[in-house]
């Protein structure tokens, strides 16, 4: 079975797999070597006001369930998904992080943040060199 770019389903599978456990990865070296409680700072991509509050709501869950602590500021672009570069919210996060407020950034999923493997990557690779992470929700068949 063959996607529209010609690659096989498998091939994205296993893309999809190696870098879910680069996430992994970042996010245990990241956190076990934290001298303090683990803060990391909200991200969501939503549509509507509406969708922002649940989606904060449903963050904050899963971030107090970890043990880990909120940070005193939440990060979201409303709307449609620009690329990842051209997201004020998401990059207002990145820079926030990467100054030291924050261990990592946690979102919804990985399509919140982008669904091209490579610019994953790119982002999971630029974020640990700072000593960032990004953390998801657990997917549903996860919990």
């Amino acid at each position: 079975m063959t996607t529209d770019s010609g690659r096989s389903s498998l091939s994205l599978s296993l893309a999809d797999g190696r870098l879910e456990g680069l996430r992994s990865l970042y996010e245990r070296e990241i956190t076990d070597g934290a001298s303090r409680t683990v803060r990391v700072a909200p991200y969501v991509l939503a549509s509507s006001v509406a969708e922002r509050r649940a989606d904060l709501d449903l963050i904050e869950a899963h971030v107090l369930a970890k043990d880990w602590q909120l940070a005193l500021t939440s990060f979201a672009d409303l709307g449609q998904a620009p690329p990842v570069t051209d997201r004020s919210g998401f990059n207002e996060a990145c820079r926030y992080a990467t100054q030291g407020f924050a261990h990592g950034i946690v979102a919804i999923s990985q399509h919140a943040i982008t669904t091209e493997n490579t610019v994953y990557e790119e982002l999971l690779d630029f974020l640990r060199h700072r000593g960032v992470f990004l953390a998801f929700l657990p997917a549903a068949d996860d919990v």
